[in-house]
């Protein structure tokens, strides 16, 4: 076995990684892999505070990091972010579109029904979580198509592949997120480099502050009856951490997946291969 080969199929050393809602969530874990990885890391958030604190954090570890204002939403903001990342790292090699979420409005209840649900709610979820892939894919993909190379990595969800109740926008937003990354990982390998892979990964059920008390009760930790239905038809028994994304996340910027676009993993402990019965 060449163990030499082997060790450079996952190296990103040196390699300059920006990820959209780097300051939240699940991107918070993947920010500081990338960097523990050795990368570069600018972690792009609407939250600049939150952003500069992480870039703070693993710098303190001895990465290179920063933090950079940027709305999703708003092309400006993103060329104006892009113009920073490049004058500190002079290139983008990989690019994380993890800005995304829901809300209470967009989301039927027994108070709220489908047919009552806001339009500019709707509309801020299927731009938040689609718009919001777009936009950076489309200034830093130009980047991308300049030098030739990069890997865009997006975040779909199970919702992309079996709809969830109660959440119409969001479910549709991250179908068109899968549907999406199929197209441009065709674009951008015909029109400008095969060497610009394009994938996504569809996280199943995750604990996140976002939905913690949607699936658990705050003051004795119980499982809702939403959550214990999501568990009964999660073969592995058990909600997502945010280390269980990591290995898919190394693996689709690296080397190690240099033959691969155009797919969405499923990261989900068995859901989406479970039938109920």
């Amino acid at each position: 076995m060449n163990t030499p080969f082997i060790s450079e199929l996952y190296n990103i050393s040196g390699r300059c990684a920006v990820v959209t809602g780097g300051a939240g969530g699940l991107c918070e874990a993947m920010c500081q892999a990338l960097a523990a990885a050795g990368a570069k890391v600018a972690v792009l958030d609407l939250d600049v505070e939150a952003a500069g604190s992480l870039a703070a954090d693993i710098h303190s570890s001895g990465a290179e990091a920063i933090g950079v204002a940027c709305d999703v939403l708003d092309k400006a903001s993103i060329e104006t972010s892009a113009q920073i990342v490049q004058a500190k790292f002079g290139r983008v090699d990989i690019l994380i579109n993890g800005a995304g979420g829901n809300q209470p409005a967009a989301t039927t209840n027994p108070e709220q029904a489908f047919f009552d649900l806001p339009a500019e709610a709707l509309r801020w979820v299927l731009d938040l979580n689609l718009m919001g892939t777009i936009l950076p894919a489309q200034v830093f993909g130009r980047l991308m198509a300049g030098q030739k190379s990069g890997v865009i990595l997006n975040i779909s969800s199970m919702n992309a592949y079996r709809p969830l109740t109660r959440i119409a926008a969001y479910s549709a937003a991250k179908a068109g997120v899968s549907n999406f990354t199929q197209w441009l990982a065709v674009h951008m390998a015909q029109e400008y480099s095969p060497e610009i892979r394009v994938n996504a990964i569809a996280p199943g059920f995750f604990l996140t502050e976002q939905n913690r008390f949607l699936l658990t009760d705050e003051k004795t930790g119980a499982l809702t009856p939403r959550g214990q239905s999501i568990i009964s038809h999660t073969p592995m028994k058990r909600f997502g951490a945010s280390e269980d994304l990591l290995g898919t996340l190394l693996w689709l910027v690296s080397p190690a997946s240099a033959f691969i676009t155009g797919i969405v993993v499923p990261v989900d402990g068995g859901f989406s291969a479970f039938s109920g019965v």
